[in-house]
């Protein structure tokens, strides 16, 4: 959902030099890349039905067509997707399409909300403190929340979910 749509398909699968305005050199695409490995789809949901069945088609041949270009590359990639739309609901409005749907849904794991999940607050915490504290100039790895500060991240309901602590946590670190 981050990629513009009018660049999201020559970011998937890439494109030969030429094939568009801006294309100055032929660029593989994701898929390319994850060639024997996984590529993580983010908000799978938010995907345009034109791109839906492109997307499809790479998933069910096993392979992909670069823009601009019409000879096939064979690829090996696993599939992860993700989202927090509710796809059911969008394949019955016709937003989302069922064959998608279905070739996607082979192991849905449901994540529930960090709200349902305060027990796993301190190990996100501390886990971003050391991450973001590594990130920052200089780096700050010895930060720590106060037992009061933890029990009042564990008691907010995070309707933003991990972003949402992120957040909080980076803003508390550079303050």
């Amino acid at each position: 959902s981050a990629i513009p749509e009018s660049l999201l398909e020559a970011e998937l699968f890439g494109h030969v030099k030429g094939a568009f305005t801006g294309a100055v050199a032929s660029r593989p695409g994701r898929f390319e890349h994850a060639h024997r490995g996984t590529l993580f789809l983010d908000e799978i949901g938010t995907m345009p039905l034109p791109l839906q069945a492109k997307l499809l088609r790479a998933l069910q041949e096993r392979e992909v067509e670069r823009i601009g270009e019409a000879r096939p590359i064979k690829i090996d990639v696993r599939v992860l997707a993700a989202t927090n739309a509710n796809l059911d609901e969008m394949v019955r409005q016709g937003t989302f399409r069922e064959d998608l749907f279905y070739r996607l849904n082979v192991i849905p794991v449901q994540l529930p909300p960090l709200r349902d999940r305060r027990d796993d607050v301190p190990l996100l915490v501390r886990d971003m403190l050391q991450r973001l504290g590594g990130q920052s100039v200089p780096p700050r790895t010895d930060v720590t929340f106060s037992q009061e500060a933890m029990r009042r991240l564990m008691a907010h309901d995070w309707p933003g979910n991990i972003r949402q602590l992120e957040n909080t946590v980076e803003r508390a670190l550079a303050l």
